[in-house]
């Protein structure tokens, strides 16, 4: 899982030094990748994100099943 791998900062800018690619995260973003590089799953980020943003949890989990299928478009949870 190359999300366990990438160098993010405080700023959600965040490299993957085996590819050199470089993205840009926002603080939901990063919140999930570094939750997901830790082996969180879903209902337990899911279940924080619904808190803090105060969305239900079935939203906020399909928002981090939206958002993983995107990481796996970018190869980073492969």
């Amino acid at each position: 899982m190359r999300v366990k791998n990438l160098a993010i900062n405080q700023n959600g800018f965040a490299f993957d030094p085996s590819t050199g690619e470089s993205f840009t995260l926002n603080e939901t973003a990063k919140e999930v990748i570094e939750a997901l590089g830790r082996g969180e799953d879903e209902k337990e980020v899911a279940r924080r994100l619904a808190e803090r943003y105060e969305v239900s949890e079935q939203e906020a989990y399909n928002d981090v099943l939206d958002f993983k299928e995107k990481l796996n478009l970018y190869g980073l949870l492969s």
